[in-house]
């Protein structure tokens, strides 16, 4: 089992969903009457987001005292309120015949530099041309069920807007041995930001604990206090633009982060934490950069978070070979760095 810890945009768990808890009936009383149906429920049931509960509202889901409830835009009345989550419908992805940029391949498994854009597994909004479907064009039936139908072969991920190297599981020995590797931390992960600012000092470690924001539930934060412990080394590699003011932070930054554990969005909320967030982060951004970098982000086409997995490394779980890859930003990122360079 993969650790359950791991999510979207760094290593993530294959058994974790921001959202809710499935096959289940929840009930919850509520007393903020006036409020909007769906805003109170949402409050209510933190475990479920608001557009899953608009949907389960259509669905005729959720009950009032026995009442079938179904517009969401309504007004909340005080009362014990019944949620209904059907259990998931289990998705057996499709092959499907899309390049992949195949870094090193054996018959136990498969390393790739993924695309930026690309999903790893189906998901509600993804249900096509994700790793998976690639996956299965390319291993063929040698793939299917290993590690489960909906996500044959997967052990970690990345998220959908981050490019960078990945590996997949072929055979049933090898997916239980990367799990291990990764439920361990026993692997090199590197990864390169592109920053608005830079994180001072340097270079440092953060060790924090990161858990879901009690603000925004769809964004994770740094807590005080619960979630779960977080560690990130990182070095600023060059800094681009004279500071605003004497003694203040650069334009721009690129970052390398080494991560030690891979808690959700982990690089994300860090470098934020630090006053620095990754350029083109629509989540964790807190800020517009300065005029020049948002005028080189547009030139070099950037359209997502500028966050690169460059460095994966690990013993392989069948040969204990130990093995180490390595690639470079994709181009838009390329791009933006030689703009910044320029500032």
């Amino acid at each position: 089992m993969a650790d359950p810890d791991l999510i979207d945009d760094e290593d993530a768990p294959l058994d974790a969903a921001l959202d809710a808890p499935l096959g289940e009936r929840l009930e919850a009383r509520i007393d903020a009457a006036g409020v909007r149906l769906d805003k109170a429920l949402a409050n209510a049931f933190p475990a479920l987001s608001r557009a899953r509960l608009q949907a389960l509202l259509a669905d005729g889901a959720v009950r009032r005292d026995g009442q079938v409830l179904t517009g969401g835009s309504a007004k909340a009345l005080h009362g014990l309120y019944t949620v209904v989550v059907p259990p998931p419908t289990p998705a057996t992805p499709q092959a499907e015949a899309i390049p992949l940029t195949v870094l090193y391949e054996d018959a136990d498994l498969i390393v790739i530099d993924k695309p930026a854009g690309m999903a790893a597994h189906p998901a509600p909004g993804s249900e096509t041309g994700t790793l998976v479907n690639a996956l299965l064009a390319h291993c063929g039936d040698s793939l299917s069920g290993i590690g489960g139908v909906a996500r044959p072969g997967i052990v970690h991920r990345l998220d959908k807007d981050t490019s960078g190297v990945m590996v997949a599981a072929k055979t049933d020995r090898a997916h239980a041995g990367l799990s291990a590797l990764f439920a361990a931390h026993d692997i090199e992960r590197t990864y390169i930001a592109l920053t608005r600012g830079a994180p001072s000092p340097a270079q440092g470690r953060i060790a924090t604990r990161i858990g879901r924001s009690t603000g925004d539930r769809k964004k994770m934060a740094v807590l005080k206090t619960g979630g779960r412990e977080a560690v990130t080394d990182y070095v600023v590699q060059q800094t681009f633009g004279e500071p605003v003011r004497p003694g203040g932070a650069p334009l721009a930054a690129r970052v390398a982060c080494t991560l030690h554990t891979g808690r959700t969005h982990q690089i994300r909320v860090h470098l934020s934490s630090k006053g620095a967030p990754i350029l083109g982060d629509a989540v964790y951004g807190s800020g517009s950069p300065a005029a020049p970098v948002r005028a080189a982000i547009a030139e070099a086409g950037l359209t997502r978070q500028a966050l690169h997995a460059a460095v994966l490394g690990f013993v392989h779980p069948v040969t204990g070979e130990r093995l180490r890859f390595e690639t470079a930003p994709p181009p838009d990122m390329l791009r933006l760095q030689s703009l910044l360079a320029d500032l």
